[in-house]
């Protein structure tokens, strides 16, 4: 029998949508570490030097900008997202209280718990690691972007400028250097106010709960990252509330545990996507423009 355009894409969409109803998500097949390392950040001594964007861009092989740059304070006018040449930033809130200081926050990739960029790459170009960090396999990409899409704190950044060989950029949370040379990621290192602390995730939710309890209302009641989103590496204390600090409000459960559940349900034994599939091919064939020849054996209505 003799098949139009329209019937072998069809057909070929219905052997797509089953390949990838039989793949995995790279969420389902991740170990999760039982303590991964996180980092505490504390907000309340944080003095804004931005010296860990420095040594974030030494260590990734970033633009090379001399670490007086970094002084300028012109830059805290504009709110600031990491993006593909610079993985972590700082930015400036106006405070609160009697001394009404400026609040400093760093931002860049929370590396949680049970990743929504993970679950949504489906070549696990995007990987969770047994110590806490959210990696990334170049080589792996095919740059869907699926990742920046689902992130609920934003933070993927692709690098369009690049026509020839474009990668998905974030925060390494230092991979290597935990991993391999058993050192501190470079902007926990760095930090001259010690305001972040790195450790295992148990410990330094405990840690960051101890100061909340003996701080004498220093801290606000939350520590960000314990709970949203089922958890995060990255975690914090303020003094006033994370919601004015430009923090998203999230819930406490994990986006791949509610998006997975209705994809395993939609694509559960394959029969709803070949159903589908079924009904568009049969759809296409009905109306087939007039100008294109029915396959052999299909007669046509006048």
């Amino acid at each position: 029998m003799e098949l139009s355009r329209r019937d072998i894409l069809a057909s070929m969409a219905a052997a797509g949508a089953t390949q990838v109803a039989a793949r995995p998500s790279a969420a389902s097949v991740a170990q999760r570490a039982a303590d991964p390392f996180g980092v505490l950040v504390d907000l309340t001594a944080c003095i804004g030097c931005r010296k860990c964007e420095w040594a974030c861009n030494q260590v990734n092989h970033l633009p090379a900008v001399p670490v007086q740059a970094f002084e300028d304070a012109s830059v805290f006018a504009s709110l600031r997202r990491p993006d593909a040449s610079h993985y972590t930033v700082v930015n400036r809130f106006p405070g609160a209280g009697e001394d009404d200081k400026p609040v400093f926050v760093k931002a860049q990739c929370m590396h949680c718990d049970d990743p929504a960029c993970c679950s949504a790459c489906i070549v696990s170009a995007l990987e969770k690691q047994p110590d806490g960090a959210v990696t990334y396999t170049a080589w792996r990409c095919m740059g869907c972007r699926y990742c920046m899409v689902v992130c609920p704190f934003q933070v993927p950044a692709y690098e369009y400028f690049n026509a020839t060989t474009p990668q998905v950029r974030k925060c390494t949370f230092c991979h290597e250097r935990i991993s391999q040379e058993g050192k501190l990621p470079a902007c926990v290192e760095i930090c001259p106010p010690q305001c972040l602390t790195f450790g295992r995730r148990s410990e330094l939710l405990a840690l960051a709960h101890r100061r909340i309890a003996g701080g004498s209302g220093r801290y606000t009641d939350h520590v960000y990252g314990e709970s949203e989103v089922g958890g995060t590496s990255w975690l914090y204390l303020s003094g006033i509330e994370f919601s004015e600090l430009g923090f998203p409000v999230l819930g406490d459960a994990a986006p791949p545990r509610l998006t997975e559940s209705l994809q395993h349900g939609v694509f559960k034994d394959f029969i709803p996507p070949l159903a589908l599939f079924g009904a568009l091919t049969a759809i296409v064939r009905l109306f087939r423009p007039d100008g294109e020849k029915p396959p052999a054996g299909e007669g046509r209505q006048p």
